[in-house]
């Protein structure tokens, strides 16, 4: 190495080492982006408030665990403050899920999920594998009113699989990207 590349290396080296510290240290600030934590109880009710639309082709029958291979099944159903479905009313999820596995406990879903809270009003859309008696996360893939730009994942937990109403926990872990944060007025 001749002395110039040996001397461009000595004083580009420092800055490059800088440059990685500073973006090593960027996740710190993406814990500083305008973030809300929430958990919602969605409850299901067949032929209330989840219907199935297409029978599947094989597997196991249809109960509260588990649908045949290809059932197309339908929901539009109420998201509340405690497990307990009369209490206070936020929002509502609705969408659809196909059966994916020939266990008929997976299904590909997606879902639009309405909420109006004290400060928050719109809708937030989310897709991906559901297991029907494991936790599992859902992308959160757009959103609408307040809710518009938003990142983030759902993850829905089946808390209580018994009778004829369904209860999952619906955990909500939404960021904001810094360009959708709204100013205050001045």
């Amino acid at each position: 190495m001749d002395f110039s590349l040996r001397h461009c290396v000595v004083v580009v080296l420092p800055f490059l080492l800088l440059l990685c510290k500073t973006t090593s240290t960027s996740d710190s600030h993406h814990r500083g982006l305008k973030s809300l934590h929430f958990t919602l109880f969605q409850h299901e009710t067949i032929n209330k408030t989840g219907y199935i639309i297409v029978n599947g082709v094989a597997g196991p029958g249809v109960s509260q665990n588990t649908t045949p291979f290809g059932t197309l099944f339908v929901f539009q159903d109420p998201l509340t403050v405690t497990a307990n479905r009369s209490s206070k009313l936020i929002g509502i999820g609705e969408g659809t899920s196909i059966t994916s596995s020939l266990d008929g406990l997976q299904s590909i879903s997606i879902a639009k999920i309405t909420l109006r809270m004290k400060r928050h009003v719109g809708s937030i859309s989310i897709v991906g594998g559901t297991h029907n008696i494991k936790p599992s996360d859902h992308p959160v893939v757009g959103g609408t009113g307040d809710f518009m730009f938003v990142q983030g994942y759902v993850t829905s937990s089946p808390l209580d699989l018994q009778g004829q109403t369904v209860v999952y926990k619906i955990e909500f872990h939404l960021y904001w990207p810094p360009y959708a944060v709204k100013k205050p007025s001045s």
